[in-house]
């Protein structure tokens, strides 16, 4: 694992700055660095890598939107979530890497076309989403939920499901980017035990996430910079489009 390649090294060191840019402003990018961490490294062993420096880009990212959480949606968010990294932990136990890897591809393709479906139909309806009925925003909750909580423990993917989730709820810039900042750190240290039980995560692994550390940062501040600067529909559209090229590719 310590004996990469610089061609390795590379692509590498620019997924760990995407994840630091993600983490501080546009979210979806972030399963851009999912997909080349799945391409460099075995597809399983990817997984457990880079969940050290998701959480690092969480501190940062918490450390900016932290006063803007809904906590209210998120307590009802968790137990959903937990159920869905259950889950996914168990279909990890149980898949080979070529699974594994054909899997993040899926799931990175599914999610890009839910969140454009959802999408298409704001469009096409022209005005804000309704308010939900107590029953239908429960059972959003659970479907979203499981699914954000299932993803993120197969491929670190749950971005886009909890990214479209939030917007569902109608939530302001602000609370939309402080809400998936908490939630984001507290389901990744949930994964941690699951992570090191399923031997994704090792002292190697520990070591080579060391290395990649500064991209991180690096990118943490480029994006916090870049945040209010940015033509957010334009670039989302760049980030949706790579997405279901690096999903693709893993399907090979």
């Amino acid at each position: 694992m310590l004996d990469l390649s610089t061609t390795q090294l590379i692509p590498l060191y620019l997924a760990a700055l995407v994840i630091g840019f993600a983490k501080t402003s546009i979210g979806g990018a972030g399963t851009i660095a999912v997909a080349v961490f799945a391409a460099v490294l075995p597809a399983k062993e990817s997984t457990g890598i880079i969940l050290p420096l998701l959480i690092l880009g969480d501190v940062f990212a918490i450390s900016f939107y932290r006063r803007h959480a809904d906590w209210g949606l998120l307590l009802r968010l968790f137990p959903h979530v937990a159920v869905g990294v259950v889950a996914g932990a168990g279909f990890v136990h149980v898949v080979d890497d070529t699974v594994m890897r054909r899997s993040i591809g899926v799931l990175l393709v599914l999610l890009v076309v839910i969140h454009l479906a959802r999408q298409r139909q704001l469009r096409r309806r022209g005005t804000a989403p309704a308010p939900m009925s107590p029953g239908k925003r429960h059972l959003t909750a659970i479907g979203f939920g499981f699914l954000a909580g299932f993803a993120t423990m197969v491929a670190n993917a749950g971005g886009a499901p909890m990214s479209i989730y939030l917007f569902t709820m109608g939530l302001g810039v602000m609370s939309f980017l402080g809400t998936g900042a908490w939630f984001f750190f507290i389901v990744n240290c949930f994964k941690i035990p699951f992570s090191v039980g399923l031997g994704l995560l090792s002292a190697d692994s520990l070591l080579l996430d060391l290395k990649l550390v500064p991209g991180v940062v690096v990118g943490a501040l480029i994006g916090l910079w870049v945040a209010k600067r940015i033509d957010k529909a334009k670039f989302e559209s760049w980030v949706l489009g790579l997405t279901v090229v690096s999903g693709l590719n893993l399907l090979r």
